[in-house]
């Protein structure tokens, strides 16, 4: 037997401790409001999750739409760092108050805390995901239309722990063009049905590079199987994401909310009407 989630309706099993199914989500406090949650989420590490997140939060500002983050990846934080976010939050012992980037997103994240950037965090998963909840319920969110929830890899106890804990209108996954990624799309996708969470669709990351010279587009991991991965799954495929030296500059030098390009913009429109 697998271990207990303590989530019985996404159980199989008839054990003798079988519960009727509980509501586990948490509530934001009462100085906070939230309209939608999305979360961004990806089957393995460093296929651009943290990049996605980002490029969708600066998309909804542009549009004029009140836009949040939290940084869920509690040992992998590169939210402030692609926003140049220097300054730490404060807390007047009930509540913490999130940073906000140039532009007015509203950001949180555990390096938003640590004296050191370059600290490492060695938490066990339960303070983990006990953070990751603390950012949520415990942090003055203003009025929010749009909040985006930075996801740790895989399927393990943070991501379980925020699609119990947080009312998610949806998922968008993050993938990259290689076949051996179909399994690991799977798993998200499985993973998010398991637990009711509707999947808005896939952004494929590093889909191709274009040549300086002759402008054709390269596809470095080979013909992509993206879109046939969202047809078997029932969903679809949201952007396709190139390598772009000019992103990755503003991504490294904290300034992200001036990138240029019309990659996101379908995705934005789908997502945000």
């Amino acid at each position: 037997m697998s271990e207990c989630t303590h989530d019985c309706s996404s159980c199989s099993q008839n054990c003798s401790s079988r519960t009727q199914p509980q509501d586990m989500h948490i509530e934001t406090n009462q100085l906070s409001h939230i309209k939608k949650v999305i979360g961004v989420v990806s089957g393995k590490g460093g296929v651009g999750k943290s990049l996605v997140t980002s490029l969708l939060a600066v998309e909804a500002k542009r549009r004029d739409f009140k836009t949040a983050i939290l940084d869920a990846d509690i040992t992998g934080p590169s939210i402030p760092k692609a926003f140049g976010l220097t300054q730490k939050a404060d807390g007047d012992g009930e509540y913490i108050y999130p940073v906000c980037t140039k532009t007015g997103i509203e950001v949180m994240s555990v390096n938003l805390l640590l004296d050191d950037e370059k600290q490492p965090v060695v938490w066990r998963g339960p303070v983990i995901a006990g953070a990751v909840k603390q950012f949520f319920s415990e942090v003055v969110w203003n009025d929010v239309d749009y909040m985006f929830v930075d996801m740790p890899p895989g399927t393990g106890d943070v991501p379980l722990t925020v699609f119990q804990s947080i009312r998610l209108d949806g998922i968008v996954i993050v993938t990259s063009p290689q076949e051996l990624v179909s399994m690991i799309v799977a798993k998200a996708v499985n993973m998010a049905k398991i637990m009711n969470i509707p999947i808005l669709g896939i952004v494929e990351n590093m889909s191709y590079v274009k040549c300086p010279c002759c402008n054709e587009e390269i596809k470095i991991f080979g013909e992509s199987h993206t879109d046939e991965i969202a047809k078997e799954y029932g969903t679809e495929v949201l952007a396709k994401l190139p390598f772009d030296r000019e992103l990755s500059k503003l991504s490294d030098n904290g300034c992200i909310e001036l990138f240029e390009g019309n990659w996101m913009d379908e995705a934005a429109d789908k997502l945000f009407g």
